[in-house]
């Protein structure tokens, strides 16, 4: 069993003390997965650095963290990236308006980016995905924000890949209605 493996399986456990060494060896990796979710999510002032460690603060404070297998693991990373990136962009937002959250159209806020638009988009169109079709969700969510390829989320979600290539293609459609 690999170094990771057994951190993963530790951490999972609830050994808090397996967190930081995990971190430290997946670093390298989080960074690119964080450097992508920045780069497609136009995060404004929120750089990869500042997502993987704002991430990480989410990773040492949760409960869940999954200890199947590395895969899953970073489709749970990813899953908290994107998470943060739409978090950060609804406060710029928010700030934008006096600190008072209220339900408006961002594109319509001075100062306000296509980035916070874009990301709260994306998070409302996958929150009513996730509500219409779970699975469709769970497959758009490790291909979108996980990197993961087809053949990996069939060995994840444990589906046959046509399962999972159907369910990509529900997903798409879908999002692509919601998003224009």
């Amino acid at each position: 069993m690999g170094e990771v493996t057994l951190l993963l399986q530790r951490a999972g456990a609830g050994d808090a003390s397996a967190r930081e060494p995990l971190y430290r060896l997946l670093y390298p990796e989080l960074m690119r997965l964080a450097r992508a979710h920045a780069t497609r999510a136009g995060t404004g002032s929120l750089d990869a650095a500042a997502l993987l460690h704002e991430a990480y603060l989410r990773f040492a404070a949760g409960e869940d963290l999954p200890a199947a297998n590395r895969r899953l693991f970073f489709a749970y990373a990813s899953k908290v990236m994107r998470s943060v990136a739409v978090d950060h962009a609804r406060e710029r937002g928010a700030q934008k308006r006096g600190g008072r959250w209220e339900r408006v159209t961002l594109s319509g806020l001075p100062g306000a980016t296509s980035a916070d638009h874009a990301s709260i988009d994306v998070d409302e169109a996958m929150s009513t995905l996730a509500d219409v079709d779970e699975r469709a969700f769970r497959v758009a969510e490790m291909r979108c924000f996980g990197g993961m390829t087809e053949e990996e989320i069939a060995d994840v979600l444990e589906l046959s890949l046509a399962t999972v290539r159907r369910s990509w293609r529900r997903a798409r459609a879908f999002l692509v209605s919601r998003l224009g």
